[in-house]
């Protein structure tokens, strides 16, 4: 066992490990041959548990990647992330509340997509394409109260951010 085997923690051990060598190149050792960042894109897709090393040094660059990804993304035509909620953002690093600002980025994420699995089980569409596929449906075929539970979460979501914001003197 090489000492950068040894250094990934065991919980790591079930995650497919992609090696990142200085040419930028990333290696999946489990299909043992290269990939490219939409290849990692598409495992995270696909829930697969991805940690991403540095080939030299056994260093951890998973979140490296993922920013990438993200700035890939968004730089793609179809941004999530608006100016005004990433000028926010930045402003939390370095704050006092910055620890607790992504703790409540990631709940209010996994509440979104609790609901979405929720909705796509009730509705009978599964897949990845189950939100698109429930908001093409005709009215009578979306689940009961549907419209208004997403208004209702919609709403919640925004009054807890503005609420947030203002406790630290931040204006949306």
């Amino acid at each position: 066992m090489t000492a950068t085997e040894q250094s990934i923690p065991p919980s790591a051990a079930k995650q497919r490990v992609i090696k990142k060598y200085p040419n930028r190149r990333l290696y999946d050792t489990d299909t043992s041959s290269y990939i490219t960042l939409a290849e990692v894109r598409q495992l995270v897709i696909e829930r697969e548990p991805v940690v991403v090393r540095d080939a030299k040094t056994g260093e951890d660059l998973t979140r490296s990647i993922l920013l990438q990804i993200i700035l890939e993304e968004e730089a793609g035509g179809a941004p999530m992330f608006s100016e005004a909620m990433l000028a926010n953002m930045i402003r939390f690093y370095g704050h006092a509340m910055q620890g607790y600002m992504g703790n409540y980025i990631e709940k209010n994420v996994q509440m979104f997509t609790d609901f979405q699995n929720k909705m796509a089980e009730q509705s009978g569409v599964g897949g990845s394409d189950a939100w698109v596929k429930m908001l093409q449906m005709p009215n009578p075929m979306l689940p009961t109260g549907y419209a208004e539970q997403v208004q209702k979460m919609q709403d919640q979501m925004q009054k807890q951010s503005e609420q947030m914001l203002a406790m630290f003197g931040l204006k949306r």
